[in-house]
């Protein structure tokens, strides 16, 4: 890997927001996060832009599309990370961006993120 990738994790429960974190930080990648709300998510995005997002749909403070749009509109790569949709349902909506279904296994992230970055 050249240049580390810097990987945003906005999951509003901190336990699986913490491991995600570590997750990703432990397979060599800059970890943002985890940020529990939209807000702080946002906030975060204004000040450093990541290559890769891991979001899960539904934040402390509301859903996280427009985030995400936004995000895309500037080339982040995003991964959607939710127990409250269907990952058919959000790759239909956006057809650029991956899905995983919580719980998710550690290496199903990584790989996740590999794809991502693999394609683009």
């Amino acid at each position: 890997m050249g240049r580390q990738l810097r990987v945003l994790v906005a999951e509003d429960e901190l336990i699986v927001g913490y491991d995600l974190c570590d997750t990703v930080a432990e397979a060599g990648y800059i970890v943002e996060g985890p940020f529990d709300d939209l807000s702080s998510a946002m906030l975060a995005y204004q000040k450093t832009k990541p290559d890769i997002a891991i979001l899960d749909v539904q934040l402390g403070d509301g859903v996280v599309y427009p985030l995400a749009e936004r995000m895309m509109a500037e080339d982040v790569k995003i991964i959607f990370h939710s127990g409250h949709m269907r990952p058919l349902d959000v790759t239909a909506r956006y057809p650029n961006a991956q899905a995983l279904l919580k719980p998710c296994p550690p290496a199903d992230v990584i790989h996740s993120i590999q794809r991502a970055t693999a394609n683009g």
